[in-house]
């Protein structure tokens, strides 16, 4: 390919704004556009960088991301957006960015002007779950509660500041120790993670906060009782047959690796390590438990396929690059 793709990072010095230029310096088909320090709040400038450019990445707060949109010129039909934020992940008109989450996803995404990249739990959450409810093995109306633990760059500057403060030992003691919050289970994940998980109600979700800087899992417990076999009416499920279907639905998708049901085979000495896929931009699914109570386990890199690493992967969709295009596997 003997041109390269002009690209723009609006919001360029948050953690998501710095893991995409980090994968886009070694990115064989894409040229990067950096808009001057002294620019970059500048309405006028911002426009021209962003109808100028091929593909666009908002890494801005809500608000701001409703109101970059709002700077494409009528007359720009090339342009492609797409919004790191929580702005548009339920809105109409916007393709919601996860190629592995269902049949027909990728080919979606490839075709959108508009792709809203999903978060960081949200990731965790579906795609582990919802191929069993699309398949009738998990009940619509499961009453799902789960739980994730994840590092603290996930919640932005002010967060990293907090725990990476040099005082912070005295200042802030319990940052010591894991810290759970969005207790009153308005998380601003939670509502993509109900339209798109195929759940008739939306999850209890408990999010965990702890002293390390990236990786993430999600802990979906589930009770095989409770689970529907569609082509054996009140045959049992075990960890066997669900992994053999998530197998089955990922076979062809390099970013998502299904680890094999061997008895917890895939612990390290007993404990799940969250941070196994940090620096890489695939998420892992484990299942863990026995015939009677089962855990579906996801685990990614937070800002990888988490963020960053999900948002390039649909930039090269949505350009017609190959996929895995300056991303690590």
């Amino acid at each position: 390919m003997a041109a390269k793709f002009t690209v723009y990072v609006d919001g360029q010095s948050g953690t998501t704004g710095l893991r995409i230029f980090e994968r886009l310096a070694g990115h064989p088909y894409v040229e990067v556009s950096r808009i001057p320090a002294e620019k970059r709040r500048d309405i006028q400038a911002r426009r021209e960088y962003i109808n100028e450019a091929a593909a666009v990445f908002l890494c801005l707060p809500d608000q701001a991301a409703k109101e970059a949109v709002t700077l494409l010129r009528p007359d720009n039909d090339h342009t492609k957006i797409i919004d790191a934020s929580t702005a548009h992940r339920v809105a109409p008109g916007w393709v919601y960015g996860m190629p592995e989450l269902s049949d027909g996803a990728r080919e979606r995404i490839a075709a959108a002007r508009l792709v809203a990249n999903p978060g960081c739990h949200a990731t965790a959450f579906l795609l582990p779950l919802a191929p069993l409810v699309a398949a009738g093995i998990v009940p619509r109306d499961y009453p799902i509660s789960c739980h994730s633990i994840t590092g603290y760059t996930g919640g932005g500057k002010g967060m990293i500041e907090e725990y990476e403060a040099p005082d912070r030992p005295a200042a802030r003691p319990d940052y010591d120790a894991p810290r759970q919050y969005a207790l009153s289970q308005e998380h601003k994940h939670l509502p993509e993670m109900h339209k798109y998980s195929g759940l008739s109600r939306p999850p209890i979700f408990s999010p965990i906060v702890a002293d390390f800087p990236r990786g993430l899992a999600m802990f979906t417990p589930l009770f095989p009782a409770l689970l529907r076999r569609p082509d054996r009416p009140g045959g049992k499920v075990g960890p066997e047959l669900i992994q053999e279907v998530l197998s089955e639905r990922y076979e062809n998708c390099p970013f998502v690796k299904v680890l094999p049901w061997e008895k917890n085979d895939c612990l390290a000495k007993g404990y799940v390590n969250v941070m196994a896929c940090d620096d890489t931009d695939r998420a892992e699914i484990l299942l863990l438990g026995n015939g009677e109570r089962i855990i579906l386990v996801c685990r990614l890199d937070n800002l990888g396929k988490g963020a960053g690493g999900a948002a390039i992967q649909n930039m090269n969709l949505m350009l017609g690059l190959p996929e895995d295009a300056g991303l690590v596997v």
